[in-house]
This record gives C-alpha cells, structure tokens and sequence, in this order.
C-alpha cells in the first residue's frame, strides 16, 4: 500500500508520525512510503535519511497526498486547508480528539476520506503497541518536570553544602495517568519530595509504588465532591513548591481541581504545571500557552510539551503506527472488521458518513442534525 507522512503544520509542533526507521520497517514490509520534504526536520530526521530508508520524497502536500493511500500525521487533517486533495480513496490517522471536536469530522467525512483518530485506540493489553496517547503522555511528563525545575527559583534536591543544607523542593501532582506517574517519577529523579493524588483507589497504590506519598481524602468521604477535594489539597498546595494537574477524561472537558482560592494558600514564588489544557485545564486560572501570575504564584498551561522532545516523541509515535499499519493492512488492503475491537473503536469516518457512536452524540449535542453528519458524497 502506498502510506505518505506528511508535514505537520500546527504552530510549535516539531514531532513527525514516520521516522527513518520506522519508514524502512514499512518499506522492508513491501509498503510505498512517500514522505514530504521536510516533515522530520525539527526532529532533526533530514530528508536523505528518509531517502536511505528507502522513502521517496515529496516536494509538497498534494504530491505526498497523491490520489489515494494510507496518510499518517500527529494532528491529522482537522483544518480544511489540509483536508483540500483528500478523496474516498484516502485513509487518514491522526490525533483528531473527535468526540471533544466533532465538527471537523464533518467537513472530513465530506471528503469521503476514511479516519481513524488515535485517541480512540482501545486501553486493552492488543492495543498497547499502538496507543500513541501513553508513549506521548510519557513524554509530556517527563518535559512537565524539566519544564517547572528550569522555571522553579530553587533547586529541586536536598543538599548539604558548606553554606548550609537546602531542602528538596516539594512536588505534588494531581491525577495519575501516564503523565502524572512520569512526572513523579520524574521529580523524584530530581531529588524532590514527592505527594500524588488521584480519585482510584488503585491509583494510590501506583503512587506509592513510585516513592511518592499519596494523598487520600477523609475516611469515607466521596472522592469525586469538590469541597471533599478540596479539603484534602489545600493544605498540600500550601506547601508545595510545584503542582503539576493531569487529570484529564476521554471526551469530555477537564474536571477543575485548583480553583482560585486554593492557589491564593499557595506561597508565593510556586508554580503550577496544568497538562490539561487542551480540554480547559485543571486550574481555573490556567490559559493555554500563557503565563499567568497571581500573586506570586505562576501558573503554565503549555500545550507543546511532547514536542519539547522532538526526537524521542517522534520515534514512541513512529513505532506505535508501524504497529497499527501492520494491523490495520493485511496483503496490501485495509481490513476494518466490525468485530475487531481496535479498528472499529478507531474508525471515525467512512463512505462520507461520520460513523463513530460517541462521535455522532457529540454532534447532536453540540446542535448537529443527520444532514450535518454526511449522506455519502
């Protein structure tokens, strides 16, 4: 099957969906693998390496897009301009988050294009090679940490000098996934003193596996009521030197666990770290890819953090879609079985129609009629 990797064009993005090898694994597999010039530069992957692997190289979108094909990027076609030369005969994998925006996949469907969305890949043991959302989630923790030590005004390890001893900073991370776990990891690499919390009891447990104490609300109060949440935070808050929030659920809009009077207890000079931005954040005063100050307390929402480890980032995503190329395409033609869990928890759109359930209920809810969803092109 022909499969291109295009360039990605969102502002600070430096990640791309093929890597060099990742393009001879493909290419070794009997696959045609066109790539656009320039798309792994930022990763600092040239064009000759894609060219020693075996790719060919496009001199622009349109070629790399070319009449029909498998279209790998991070972002995915969301925009119109880059869904402008996509056809029934395209395939399209991308980071689309549909069910939080659907609207796109209406305009995608039109094209008649087929999509699958990476955030759709199912959280199951077959699925784990190709759950792009954990390997880049692994990254965005890890930058998180390296991200705050920079901006931090203090060390993060305790040390003893001959001016004195200088205590370990005080972490603690709210919500723990991927990233939460990677940034505890993290910051107890770096010598701080380290406090989770998540509302799973099994995810206490993966806090303290990590060194980190966990934080737990009173005994037999509901972990999910905000005054409940809140009496167990502040008094963390308080005295931490970082936060870092990575609470974030499939689909829907970031569940607020710092409001402006927990960051009022905070000490001046601490920051916050809120990974959950792209769905409104964590903290209500957090605004993407700006910096606010409030009272001394400074608080981040960075959106780019995957990208602040360009090549790593690049390489997990690359070998997670070697993994679902090699699933999804069986003796050159793509198989979308109804009853393979992976492909049709993924499928989005197909024959013009935005196919998806949790999909197509976003649209009704954000006003979208049957009309609006495609009819076929």
């Amino acid at each position: 099957m022909r499969i291109a990797v295009v360039l990605e064009r969102a502002g600070g993005e430096r990640r791309v969906a093929g890597t060099p090898d990742s393009v001879a694994d493909l290419v070794a597999d009997g696959h045609e693998v066109v790539v656009e010039t320039g798309a792994g530069l930022s990763a600092g992957m040239p064009d000759a390496l894609y060219e020693q692997a075996g790719a060919v190289l496009a001199a622009d979108r349109p070629t790399a897009l070319g009449a029909g094909g498998l279209i790998l990027g991070i972002e995915g076609p969301s925009e119109a301009e880059d869904q402008a030369g996509l056809g029934p005969d395209h395939v399209v994998v991308g980071l689309f988050d549909p069910v939080w925006r659907p609207e796109p996949m209406v305009r995608l469907a039109a094209t008649g294009a087929t999509a699958f969305s990476l955030d759709l890949v199912p959280r199951s043991t077959r699925a784990q090679a190709m759950d792009v959302l954990s390997s880049q989630a692994t990254v965005v923790g890890y930058q998180a940490i390296l991200v705050a030590a920079q901006r931090l005004p203090r060390l993060m390890p305790m040390l003893t000098t001959a001016a004195g001893t200088v205590p370990a900073a005080r972490v603690v991370v709210l919500g723990a996934g991927v990233a939460g776990l990677q940034s505890i990891a993290m910051a107890r690499r770096l010598g701080a003193v380290v406090a989770g919390f998540d509302i799973r009891p099994e995810a206490l447990e993966e806090i303290r596996s990590m060194g980190a104490r966990s934080i737990e609300v009173a005994e037999g109060a509901d972990p999910l009521d905000p005054d409940v949440q809140a009496a167990a935070l502040t008094p963390r808050l308080a005295e931490a030197d970082v936060v870092v929030t990575a609470a974030q659920i499939p689909g829907r809009a970031s569940p607020t666990l710092i409001t402006e009077t927990m960051v009022d207890a905070m000490r001046p000079g601490s920051l916050v770290m809120d990974l959950s931005i792209q769905r409104g954040g964590n903290c209500t005063l957090t605004r993407a890819d700006e910096e606010v100050d409030h009272r001394g307390v400074t608080v981040l929402g960075p959106t780019d953090l995957a990208s602040g480890s360009p090549v790593t980032a690049s390489r997990m995503f690359a070998a997670n879609m070697v993994n679902l190329v090699r699933h999804l395409i069986v003796d050159d033609a793509l198989v979308t079985d109804p009853n393979d869990e992976i492909a049709s928890s993924m499928l989005v759109t197909t024959g013009g129609t935005v196919v998806h359930p949790d999909v197509c209920r976003a649209l009704e809810d954000a006003g979208g009629s049957e009309a609006e969803k495609g009819t076929g092109s």
